[in-house]
């Protein structure tokens, strides 16, 4: 009795988290999309009626999405990435891969340190790749996420796009609770556009083809304008007349000034850039409530296109100089 009453109970407590899309009277938003994917990229009414059946709303994805890791302060966030065991886990990895991490390196410009730092961010070196569906991350937010349900129901058509495509079975691909896939978490829409066949078998495969992984790490970069032996970011030091506030403020993770125009307005740092190179201060909060101080360049505007909180490109760019400096 007992061995048929438990699984029943964890049965029942799944389906307080999750609900199959199982109505056939869809929603207006679910009637539009299941039409746009017919008329505009000829994907038949029935597959994506069958797909939308078979997501599953997901209560635990809209919790994870409501507390992301980049809402914290610098001093609480760094210590999730900035480890030993991630340093370390890293230098194996850049040792074991090292030729392919050479090889993209040459190719694209983008520093092996960097590539190797984002994986250990997004994967822990592939090691972690996510537990919720693509399609119910995707389904959830599109239709049940308003605050960026426009954003996430075309991540959605992206993805049935993609998996038409590239021949994937879109029920079995896991991600984050945001829907990023495969070693390097690319969205759909970054998959279909920067994903790279590194090794030449004739598939574009981020779940399970590490030199995948990290040529199409390495071609996102490059097609975001990394610029090749340039710094990514400088220390610095601002004075009581300095005009703090209005030099950190500004429009997302744009460089809002130039490096001439930071020195000008009080700026210490130490750089051979041009002064009319793109830059922009950046403050993080410490945890004894003050805030250091850094000057994010072009380079480091790349990285916040792969993700856009500047937290995370700081990070990269630690974890990177690390890897750099012990190897």
């Amino acid at each position: 009795m007992l061995k048929t009453i438990i699984p029943a109970l964890a049965a029942s407590c799944a389906l307080l988290f999750s609900v199959p899309v199982t109505a056939n009277d869809w929603s207006p938003a679910e009637r539009e999309f299941i039409t746009q994917m017919e008329t505009e990229h000829n994907i038949p009414r029935a597959k994506t009626e069958e797909l939308l059946r078979q997501a599953q709303l997901s209560q635990p994805i809209l919790d994870a999405i409501s507390r992301p890791w980049e809402a914290r302060p610098w001093h609480q966030y760094y210590p999730i990435f900035l480890t030993e065991r991630r340093l370390q886990q890293g230098i194996e990895f850049w040792a074991k891969h090292e030729d392919t991490l050479a090889r993209a390196e040459e190719k694209f410009g983008v520093p092996a340190e960097i590539i190797v730092a984002v994986l250990g961010v997004e994967t822990f070196y592939g090691n972690v790749m996510g537990t919720h569906r693509v399609l119910d991350a995707l389904y959830t937010l599109g239709f049940h996420y308003p605050p960026r349900q426009t954003f996430f129901r075309s991540e959605l058509r992206q993805f049935i796009l993609l998996a038409t495509e590239e021949n994937i079975d879109p029920t079995t691909i896991k991600g984050s609770y945001a829907g990023a896939m495969g070693y390097g978490q690319f969205i759909s829409s970054s998959y279909r556009h920067y994903a790279v066949d590194f090794d030449g078998d004739g598939v574009r495969d981020l779940m399970g083809n590490v030199v995948d992984g990290i040529g199409s790490i390495a071609n996102y970069f490059a097609e975001h304008r990394w610029q090749s032996n340039q710094p990514v970011a400088i220390p610095a030091w601002v004075g009581a007349e300095t005009p703090v506030t209005e030099l950190t403020a500004g429009r997302g993770q744009v460089l809002t000034h130039t490096v001439g125009e930071l020195k000008a307005a009080g700026v210490k740092f130490i750089t051979a850039m041009p002064d009319e190179t793109r830059a922009r201060l950046f403050a993080f909060e410490e945890a004894d409530g003050s805030h250091s101080y850094w000057v994010g360049l072009p380079n480091f505007y790349a990285i916040t296109r792969y993700n856009h909180s500047p937290l995370y490109a700081m990070a990269v760019y630690q974890l990177a100089q690390q890897l750099r400096a012990h190897r």
